[in-house]
Order: structure tokens, then C-alpha cells, then sequence
């Protein structure tokens, strides 16, 4: 692993991750109660999700993968073209197109364009083989996803609001062919999607005392989840390095689920029912 590469597992870990900090303040705009046994709910349903994911992961750790980069994909697509969110349906029809361009960045085009880099890593994650599945799965999904980034090209012709959210996955995907599998995703979690994510939730938080409790929580979250892997690379530390990636990815995983649930499903639909 390169020092690029212990650069980019950091950036996740101490930029990227922090972004699901404001989770509480999310869950307050959509109706979660504010008291102390409210909050402590919702924290300890969180931690429950968390764990379950690496439950799951743990006994069956290429499905764990696998739908990994499912999720992951769909929650990094959806938040891409959030900027769509105030056009309407007759305005811009077949949003599952340019969903499904911006969604395929990171698990497919990463796994594409940097396969020999990339299959290393999985190993780690889950075994040789299933490594090697999950590779020959992603470069059958390729071509399809291609084709749609060239329709979504089409698309954003005839669509103008799609034109600067295009540009912008044209760019990561110059990045993503330039640079290490790692150092790729390192970019666009921290600089693209954490960025846009905590600036789009901040400014959603209405009052000074709610800014205030949200900017608190998030301090608290980041500082038990950076403690959190500390103390797991300190378990680990005989084989420190080939125990980065999974203790990033996986707790990468854990996180997104709930992190999802909430941003992706409750939030979208109190916004649109509001």
C-alpha cells in the first residue's frame, strides 16, 4: 500500500466519515421527537443497524460486499442529483437514467478502470474468489452503464438542468481513470460527496440552538468513530496494513445503512409529501 494510499484511507476516515454526524439533525426534521429518551433511540437504533450490517457482513462477507456496493452506489447516485429535486416530473421525466450514470461511478467505473487494483482490495474484504465474482459481475455491468452515460449525454441535450450535474460526473470519471482505485474514491467521498452532503443538511437546520446541538452531535459522532477505529487498529496492529481496508470499508458499510434509511428514504419522502 502506498503512502497515497494511507493518505486516502485517512481523508476517509477523519473528512468523509464525519458527514453522517449531522444523522441526528436529520432526523429531527422529519419528526423524530427531541427529548433525552428520544434521542438516546435513536442513537441506540443506529448503533443496532451499524451492527447488524457487520453482523451480516461477518457471516457472509461477500454479500456483504455485494450489497455494499449496491447501496452505496444508489445513496452516492441519489445524492448526486439531488440539485433535481425542485424540477418537476414533466420538466425532467426518466430520472432513473442520469440515477443510475452518477450511481455507477464508484462501484462500477473504479472496479473497471483500475480492475488490477481493485481485486487486491476485494480480497481482503472477502476471499480470492469471491473477489474474482465480484469483479467478472462488475465488468458484465460495464457496457450497460456505459451506454447509459452516453444516453444521459443525449439527456442532458434535451434536459438542460441535468447539463452541470453531467459535467461533473464527466470530470469524476476523468479522475477516476487517472488516478488509484483508492485515491479515486478518497476524492470523490470527501471533496464531492460529504462536502455537498453536510452543506445541503447545514443549511436545512433552522435556529441558532438547533445549529448549535446538530454542530455538537456531529463533533461527538466523528470523535467515537475515530476512537472506534483507533482502538481497531490497535487490536490489529500485527497486520496494520492489510486491517485498513476492512476496518474502513466495512465500518464504511455499517454507517451507510442507517445513514441511508435516513437521508435516502425518510428525509426524501417527508420533503416530498411536505
Amino acid at each position: 500500500m502506498t503512502s497515497w494510499d494511507l493518505a486516502a484511507i485517512a481523508a476517509i476516515l477523519l473528512i468523509g466519515v464525519p458527514h453522517g454526524g449531522l444523522d441526528g439533525a436529520v432526523a429531527r426534521r422529519i419528526g423524530w421527537p427531541s427529548g433525552l429518551l428520544a434521542w438516546v433511540g435513536f442513537n441506540v437504533s443506529y448503533v443496532m443497524l451499524a451492527g447488524l450490517v457487520v453482523w451480516v457482513w461477518w457471516l457472509w462477507p461477500l454479500l456483504g460486499l455485494a450489497v455494499f456496493l449496491t447501496i452505496s452506489g444508489l445513496h452516492f447516485g441519489a445524492s448526486d442529483i439531488v440539485i433535481t429535486q425542485s424540477v418537476k416530473p414533466q420538466q425532467s421525466p426518466y430520472q432513473w437514467l442520469p440515477l443510475i450514470a452518477h450511481g455507477g461511478l464508484v462501484p462500477i467505473a473504479i472496479a473497471n478502470f483500475q480492475a488490477t487494483k481493485v481485486e487486491p482490495l476485494f480480497s481482503l474484504l472477502v476471499d480470492d474468489a469471491g473477489a474474482a465474482m465480484l469483479i467478472d459481475t462488475l465488468e458484465i455491468l460495464f457496457l450497460p452503464w456505459l451506454f447509459c452515460v452516453a444516453a444521459y449525454c443525449a439527456y442532458a441535450l434535451v434536459y438542460p438542468v441535468w447539463r452541470k450535474p453531467l459535467l461533473n460526473l464527466v470530470i469524476l470519471i476523468m479522475l477516476v481513470w487517472c488516478l488509484s482505485p483508492l485515491l479515486s474514491f478518497a476524492v470523490y467521498f470527501c471533496v464531492w460527496h460529504s462536502r455537498s452532503h453536510i452543506a445541503r443538511i447545514w443549511f436545512s437546520i433552522r435556529g441558532t440552538k438547533e445549529r448549535r446541538r446538530s454542530l455538537i452531535e456531529a463533533m461527538v459522532y466523528s470523535v467515537i468513530a475515530w476512537a472506534s477505529a483507533l482502538v481497531l487498529l490497535l487490536v490489529f496492529q500485527d497486520t496494520l496494513t492489510d486491517a485498513l481496508i476492512p476496518i474502513t470499508f466495512i465500518g464504511l458499510a455499517a454507517l451507510t445503512v442507517p445513514h441511508m434509511l435516513l437521508v435516502d428514504l425518510a428525509y426524501k419522502l417527508k420533503s416530498s409529501s411536505a
